[in-house]
């Protein structure tokens, strides 16, 4: 990859990698960013494009590495590698790094099937439990060297503390003695050069022997150690002393283990520089909205969708987006109004391109193909230097000169406003002649200009195409919007007139150009023209969709809401008709426990029946409509008017039973409700599976089976059941918690567990355990009729 350090600054390539830095949060990361440079080879900037989106992935989850924070230690790891000793700063930098490898290991490993390349980094990030471990229980949160490094600096820290604690308990007594307080200006006791010293006044220096280490500015106060303090000072230097060896063979220690693991280490630090890097890539994407292109050959084709300039992207604001296509053209011509985007176009393009080679996604929309160009030059901005004595076409002619000589297959060559400082027609011929020089050469070439004689060349060449910035005659200013296949305009006149100068210039100029205009440049104003009006109708029409979307979007949300609505209400219905059908039950269930003789006992039996069936109906039914409010489906049965048949009343938004058929009318029953109601109020009711039936295999074991139901309906009717009376303890406990998953499983709302009284084990263990269980939101015992404080009531 070729380009110049001039063509690095005109294109501002300089802030994107600023950009890019300034999303790194760790110094290597920033440092790597602001070096980034360009890949040599396809394969190269394919993996870096791969990298990039496994980073936007891993953004999206969101996952963030735990790398705020880290400083560079690579200074460090080195001298450590040298024998040198480390200060405690150094060290405790080193400890955060070395948790940062071990959590940022774990967490990209987890995630390196989905994400290998950043697997294949984070494996790269050593490991050092133990060293990590060993540094962090060195240091105190202060920085300081902790006790806990080694026995010998505790004992060292130790018998100095002591000694600490002798000689300031021996000053105590000393400022409590009157006389020796006489002698002192103050009642203190102050360290001067790490002795322990009283301030005597300097008119009773001879009545307190010992040594003089500081005295006032004024000469009013001596600091004096006490001559019986010498002693305990001097063992107290020695102790200090002591301390301060220690804690340096403690630095040594720590230093050598880090110098032992120096390669891996730097290795380390690379790999999260790397990943850092990656972070910020992932993060400028999204600022950007950018993609990875597909990669074309050199001269290959360069399709850019939607291509937004991404200095401006970062500096906020409305970006109007461009689509730039070549096809099977190799130089595009653009032309327009001055300020409408002309370089602008030029500079993003140039930008994609040294961004892709640098391995970075471009800020256009999926679908771009660009060619990985080897070379990038551009002659873009005035180069006029007067020390070398080169007017503004002098010094352009020599950037042509220059990029002609080097240019060949596979570069691409940004060319502002060619040849413009000098006769049209001689700078016409030079620039026709200069383009035609770099497509031989195998160039693609992107070219700005006012000169009508290139405008012309894509109707006489077909390697050439023409693009044009669009200018806006009602509203006086530039569009933005690049329009391919079209020459423009320069309108120059009308920004005349936009900046302010004076009307009768403008209509002056503009009389003059009509009158020496050639046939192309009126053709192109009419053009403009129609175009403009084209322009008009299509942002109507796109007006008129937008609108239309918004208002389909509102009606669907209207309907949702009110198909929501619809089904919480059912829900409620459902649950106030079920407790209507419980307080049935238990009625029924306390007749039939009185009920003898077979009789009495078959009409308890289909009584019970009968209402199992209802309540039944009603909890299917309400379970029903809490699964379409989760967006189920339920199926419905065919609608059949005769007496029996279930139906739902439109309005309750309830399922009824016909009762009665007369004309148009027909009775229903809703639970205890009955009413008459038109037919056009009932619709289809939900289909209900018929449930398999396994006759008795006598009629004794009928007999047993018909009374075995009464009395299993008598306790689960509308809830699901579990007896576990006469179980061991163990066991029960067992098998309520399988029957517990089970209630869950299937969106139980409630369960009955019948553990009977005896010894009242089960029962204690089992209300203990439901205080802990996350499938209970609460439990009670059973009301008098479903067999009191022998059965719990479980509410999920």
């Amino acid at each position: 990859m070729e380009v110049s350090d001039r063509t690095l600054a005109s294109l501002g390539f300089d802030d994107i990698r600023a950009a890019l830095a300034g999303r790194c949060r760790t110094e290597v990361g920033q440092e790597r960013a602001r070096a980034r440079g360009f890949l040599q080879s396809r394969d190269e900037v394919q993996a870096s494009l791969t990298l990039s989106e496994e980073a936007v992935a891993l953004k999206a989850e969101p996952i963030t590495l735990p790398i705020t924070g880290i400083v560079d230690v690579r200074t460090s790891i080195d001298r450590a590698s040298k024998g040198g000793m480390l200060e405690p700063r150094e060290l405790i930098n080193l400890c955060q790094v070395l948790f940062s490898f071990e959590r940022s290991h774990e967490l990209l490993t987890d995630r390196a099937p989905r994400l290998p390349g950043l697997g294949a980094l984070g494996r790269r990030l050593p490991v050092l439990s133990k060293l990590a471990t060993r540094l962090d229980r060195s240091f105190e949160a202060s920085g300081e060297i902790s006790d806990r490094a080694s026995t010998e600096l505790r004992d060292a820290r130790e018998t100095a503390r002591g000694l600490h604690r002798r000689i300031r308990g021996r000053l105590d007594e000393l400022l409590r003695d009157e006389k020796f307080n006489e002698t002192l200006r103050e009642g203190y006791y102050s360290v001067r050069n790490d002795r322990y010293v009283v301030p005597v006044k300097s008119s009773h220096q001879r009545d307190v022997t010992g040594i003089v280490h500081n005295a006032s500015q004024s000469g009013q106060t001596l600091f004096v150690e006490p001559q019986e303090m010498i002693g305990m000072g001097n063992e107290l230097a020695i102790a200090q002393s002591i301390v301060l060896e220690e804690e340096r063979k403690v630095l040594l220690e720590l230093s050598g283990l880090v110098g032992r693991e120096a390669s891996r280490l730097l290795d380390g630090v690379d790999a999260l520089s790397s990943l850092d890097e990656l972070e910020a890539i992932a993060s400028l994407s999204n600022d950007l909205k950018a993609i990875s292109p597909t990669l074309e050959p050199a001269d290959g084709a360069l399709v850019l969708k939607a291509l937004r300039h991404p200095r401006l992207v970062l500096k906020g604001g409305e970006i109007i987006s461009n689509d730039v296509e070549l096809g099977d053209a190799r130089s595009l011509v653009v032309s327009g109004p001055n300020a409408g985007g002309k370089t602008v176009t030029l500079t993003g393009v140039g930008l994609c391109a040294l961004m892709t080679r640098a391995g970075l996604p471009i800020p256009c929309d999926p679908g771009s193909r660009i060619p990985l160009f080897n070379q990038v030059h551009s002659a873009i901005g005035d180069q006029q230097d007067l020390q070398a004595g080169l007017s503004t076409f002098s010094a352009h002619v020599t950037m042509l000169r220059d990029i002609t000589s080097v240019a060949r297959r596979g570069a691409l060559v940004l060319i502002d406003e060619i040849a413009a400082d000098t006769d049209p027609r001689e700078g016409a011929a030079i620039a026709t002649a200069v383009l035609e020089e770099l497509l031989t050469r195998g160039a693609i070439v992107l070219v700005t200009t006012h000169l009508e004689e290139l405008k012309a060349l894509a109707h006489l060449d077909p390697r050439f195409v023409n693009a044009r910035v669009g200018f806006d005659g009602k509203r006086m200013a530039p569009t933005y919007r690049l329009q391919l296949g079209f020459a423009g305009a320069s309108s120059a006149i009308d920004i005349a007139r936009r900046v302010g100068l004076a009307e009768s210039i403008c209509v002056r100029a503009h009389d003059l150009a009509i009158n020496t205009g050639g046939a192309l440049s009126k053709a192109l104003q009419a053009a403009e023209e129609e175009r403009r009006k084209l322009f008009e109708q299509r942002d109507l029409a796109e007006r008129d969709a937008r609108e239309a979307k918004l208002a389909k979007e509102a009606a669907e949300a209207e309907l949702a809401a009110a198909l929501k609505k619809r089904k919480e209400e059912e829900v409620k219905f459902r649950e106030a008709l079920r407790a209507e059908l419980e307080f049935a039950r238990n009625q029924i269930r306390a007749i039939v426990e009185k009920l003898e003789g077979e009789k009495s006992l078959k009409t308890a039996q289909t009584v019970a029946a009968d209402l199992t069936q209802r309540i039944n109906e009603q909890t299917t039914a309400e379970r029903g409509a809490r699964q379409e409010l989760k967006g189920e489906v339920r199926e419905l049965a065919p609608l059949e008017l005769k007496i029996g048949a279930r139906a739902r009343h439109r309005s309750m938004d309830a399922e009824v039973e016909i009762l009665d058929l007369a004309g148009d009318t027909a009775t229903v029953a809703a639970g205890a409700l009955k009413m008459r109601v038109p037919l056009s109020e009932l619709g289809p009711a939900t289909k209900a599976k018929e449930p398999a039936r396994f006759p008795g295999a006598n009629k004794k074991e009928a007999r047993l089976e018909k009374v075995k139901e009464v009395a299993a309906q008598v306790l689960t009717l509308a809830s699901p059941t579990i007896d576990v009376r006469g179980e061991r303890t163990e066991d029960a406990m067992r098998k309520i918690e399988q029957f517990l998953d089970r209630c869950t499983r299937n969106g139980d709302e409630a369960a009955i567990i019948i553990h009977g009284h005896g010894t009242g084990a089960i029962k204690r263990d089992l209300r203990e355990s439901l205080k802990r269980s996350p499938y209970a939101k609460s439990f009670r015992p059973g009301d008098a009729s479903d067999g009191g404080d022998g059965v719990t009531v479980v509410i999920f």
